[in-house]
């Protein structure tokens, strides 16, 4: 038998899967997030991270690296060629076979596009976004934080929706029931007092658990009608639809309807209908092309597999 393993790699979380020549995943297990950029150590801690993952999986199924057939890394913060040779070598030196590493938005359209063609779209922790054409030409764009204007993740989502609250409990100005709807999932007053002592949980270990009320209520907000929510959702559409329009631009898809999959919490676990429509329409609007747009509702490492073997010829 063949054994294949397939790697996620965020900025939160790092999932690794050993799978069949079947594409049956025979196990798995999760580490933390092994994104270089997040990390003091970076390739190198990174390289640690994974090494520790990648081999504790191959151990529990009495397996050597010799042994697995093909592996393939899909890691957040790999966006250019030096950063992938830096992590390939890193890896390398660790004692991992017969493998290769790539950004992890590319296992993402192969995970969810019928057929291994088309754009990502990942709103997680950051933004990316990344094709593969009907040449199999690849190309990301965005990933770079404000250096490129991301928009969209969990990170920004917050920080805008938090300044609205502030601008309307604190400041006195620009009113949204985004500071009501906030207020009660958190469980504090609608106070400046309680609003500047949640200022720091920005700096806490509770940060995640906030960054899912502000996402949440930018959402709510927005389907109640909420002019400063539709504001900051409206922006949000525009920058995401600029990216998909760029790919479009830059790289050759076959007539009829582009593949785009969607991933990323803000994507695939927020109520964002409202979001996923104005994002299609602007798109198209900017291309004069039609998306079949498709909400991921696997794990993105199985776009590992699919690709192995598809480089196979299987």
């Amino acid at each position: 038998m063949n054994y294949y393993i397939g790697v996620d790699g965020g900025g939160t979380k790092t999932f690794y899967a050993l799978f069949d020549e079947n594409k049956n995943i025979i196990d798995s297990c999760e580490t933390r997030g092994s994104n270089h950029e997040n990390l003091s150590g970076g390739f190198s801690e990174a390289a640690e991270i994974i090494w520790n993952g990648f081999s504790s999986l191959i151990r529990k199924n009495t397996l050597k690296p010799s042994m697995i057939t093909g592996t393939l890394m899909g890691l957040a913060g790999i966006d250019h060629k030096f950063q992938h040779d830096e992590m390939f070598a890193k890896l390398k030196e660790k004692g991992v076979e017969r493998f290769d590493v790539c950004n992890d938005g590319y296992i993402v359209i192969k995970a969810g596009a019928p057929d291994g063609v088309g754009i990502g779209l990942n709103l997680g922790t950051g933004t990316c976004c990344n094709s593969i054409d009907s040449r199999g030409e690849m190309l990301q764009l965005g990933g770079f934080g404000e250096l490129s204007g991301d928009c969209g993740n969990g990170e920004w989502i917050s920080e805008r929706v938090f300044a609205a609250i502030y601008r309307d409990i604190v400041l006195g100005c620009h009113k949204t029931i985004m500071s009501d709807i906030f207020c009660k999932k958190a469980g504090i007053s609608k106070t400046a007092e309680d609003i500047g002592k949640a200022v720091t949980v920005f700096d806490s270990p509770d940060l995640n658990k906030y960054r899912i009320y502000l996402t949440d209520t930018l959402f709510e907000a927005v389907e109640a009608g909420d002019g400063e929510a539709d504001d900051i959702q409206s922006y949000m559409a525009d920058r995401c639809s600029d990216l998909i329009a760029a790919h479009v631009r830059k790289m050759k898809f076959e007539p009829g309807k582009i593949h785009v999959v969607l991933s990323g919490s803000m994507l695939t676990k927020t109520k964002n209908d409202s979001f996923i429509k104005e994002l299609l329409r602007n798109s198209e609007d900017k291309t004069q092309r039609r998306f079949d747009f498709i909400k991921l509702d696997k794990q993105p490492v199985t776009g590992c597999i699919n690709w192995l073997l598809e480089s196979k010829g299987a």
